[in-house]
């Protein structure tokens, strides 16, 4: 039905150039892929009207069009793959129809994306949105995405294996007998996923079928990948699980374990095993992921498993006010109805304090702290690192009584952490390791700070042997092992050690050499004859 409206015809005609207003002439018929790209940068823009039967360039004419003979079809179509709000004014100028859609603005904080990419107008031209303008969007406004309703999402978008799931462990997280009785909308309305408004985002992230998710939030997917070296090429093995999380859960932690090799560890006469990838961490790392990406950003959270480290990238920087100076200590959730939901049926064990558990099972393992280099404000990248860096590390803790482990702060754990990864040069202070005497864990001497019930020992102002030997970077586990077996030793010759190596004199020669530079050894006589010792001045170490 036509709307004979000569002034608004006029005023179309008239209009002064604007991103608000896209004019194509559109005679006989019109791409519709390409009016997607337009209306999408039409909404990034603020809203406007695509107008088709009128030319662009000055002085504009009415030329008619006979493009989308159903636009009420095309209206719908616009609206399921845009997902914000059209209309459409068919009008009769002098026998000729001209097609108006009016397109309405992105939503507050998120831009308008076809395929994964939020289209803009520069000037004449169609591109992707800059970087900078995404991230002026998402800044503006704080709400919880998660908490937002998805327009025409119902609760047969929802998988009943994935909330069943979800049920078993809520009843036995609670106790709640209740729980596996209720039917499974009551379920989710009590978890306050689904509400009289319709179905969250929360509901579709968590327990959406692949059709769903793709349909309606596309990027919502983990993507596993595992690679036996660092080089660049095609992964070992890929698995993309873009189902709702409890859906997929599980069976992330199969594929890392699927090569989850053992490390040991002497304790007395027994060879303890390890493993190199602790399944809480790595739950612990998915859940982060979840809870804090940005749905809002095109990507995929990544679960990238290497022969010793695992990297979890996910889109979005830290949430608003966390930095990795603070992350440990300030805890804001992105997505806040799912990390209450993950705290509801108990999958996280204190909430908001996923990293500090992460952190402290790294060093209640001996391995290297975890890291976030490599993010920005547009990802965050999470490595874990699984290589044992010290068994003699690892066996003091090991032996150390649960409850003091239990009764531990984050920052006892790491100053913990501290005391066995000194840098050569560093200093300790004289109440630095306070928390850790009122533990029991160690005792402060003339000399210095030692570990109870070892003689690995921080000297005042410098470093003992362990924190020197277990750095990665001057002092290989090989290179300790030297040091341990000068120090067992009065004096040593280089042959003596590189028979105890199993190496080449020549080799063993520059080994001595600089360690004999760091002064951890003191050389005595000439080079043909000479001896080596332990600087007792500069190390006090475990010789058991």
């Amino acid at each position: 039905m036509f709307n004979d409206s000569s002034y608004e015809i006029k005023r179309l005609l008239d209009a002064p150039e604007s991103e608000h207003l896209e004019f194509k002439e559109a005679k006989n018929r019109y791409d519709f892929e390409e009016m997607v790209k337009y209306c999408c940068a039409l909404a990034n823009r603020g809203g406007g009207k695509f107008v088709l039967g009128i030319s662009d360039k000055r002085p504009r004419k009415v030329v008619g069009s006979s493009a989308f003979e159903q636009p009420e079809q095309t209206r719908r179509a616009l609206m399921d793959r845009l997902r914000i709000g059209v209309d459409f004014r068919a009008y009769d100028s002098e026998g000729k129809r001209v097609l108006v859609f009016e397109i309405a603005s992105r939503p507050i904080g998120l831009p308008v994306a076809i395929k994964g990419v939020a289209w803009w107008r520069e000037g004449d031209s169609l591109i992707p949105m800059p970087e900078e303008v995404r991230h002026r969007i998402y800044m503006e406004s704080g709400h919880d995405f998660s908490a937002d309703i998805c327009v025409g999402a119902v609760i047969g978008d929802l998988d009943s294996l994935a909330i069943e799931t979800f049920r078993t462990i809520w009843a036995e997280h609670s106790k709640n007998t209740r729980i596996e009785a209720m039917s499974a909308e009551q379920l989710l309305r009590d978890a306050a996923v689904i509400t009289d408004g319709g179905i969250t985002n929360a509901a579709l992230i968590l327990f959406g079928k692949h059709e769903s998710l793709r349909k309606f939030l596309p990027h919502t997917e983990i993507i596993f990948e595992y690679r036996s070296f660092e080089s660049a090429g095609p992964a070992n093995q890929r698995e993309d699980l873009r189902k709702g999380f409890f859906g997929c859960f599980d069976r992330i932690w199969e594929l890392v374990n699927l090569r989850n090799d053992k490390q040991h560890y002497q304790k007395k006469f027994q060879l303890l095993p390890i493993d190199t990838f602790n399944e809480r961490v790595v739950r612990e790392a998915v859940l982060n992921a979840v809870s804090h990406r940005d749905y809002q950003m095109s990507g995929s959270i990544f679960v990238r498993q290497y022969q010793t480290r695992l990297v979890v990238e996910s889109p979005g920087g830290f949430p608003k006010g966390i930095t990795v100076d603070n992350i440990l200590d300030k805890h804001a959730p992105r997505n806040r109805l799912i990390a209450d939901v993950f705290q509801l049926c108990g999958i996280v064990e204190r909430a908001g304090q996923g990293m500090n558990l992460i952190f402290e099972m790294a060093v209640k393992e001996a391995k290297p702290l975890p890291n976030f280099k490599g993010s920005d404000a547009y990802f965050t990248k999470l490595t874990l690192e699984g290589k044992v860096f010290s068994e003699k590390a690892l066996a003091f803790i090991k032996k150390t009584d649960e409850k003091i482990l239990l009764s531990m702060s984050t920052e006892d754990y790491l100053l913990l952490a501290r005391f066995f990864t000194l840098e050569a040069g560093e200093y300790v202070k004289h109440d630095e390791f306070d928390s850790l005497i009122n533990l029991g864990l160690v005792r402060q001497t003339e000399i210095g700070f030692e570990l109870i019930d070892t003689s690995v020992t921080i000297m005042n102002g410098v470093q003992s042997l362990d924190a020197v030997a277990w750095q990665s970077l001057e002092i290989s586990e090989q290179n300790g092992r030297i040091l341990e077996f000068i120090a067992n030793s009065e004096k040593v010759t280089t042959a003596q050690v590189a028979e105890f190596i199993g190496k080449s004199p020549s080799y063993t020669r520059g080994i001595m050499q600089k360690l004999a530079k760091l002064e951890l050894i003191e050389k005595h006589g000439d080079n043909r004859f000479a001896t080596y010792s332990i600087n007792h001045n500069r190390l006090s170490i475990d010789s058991e």
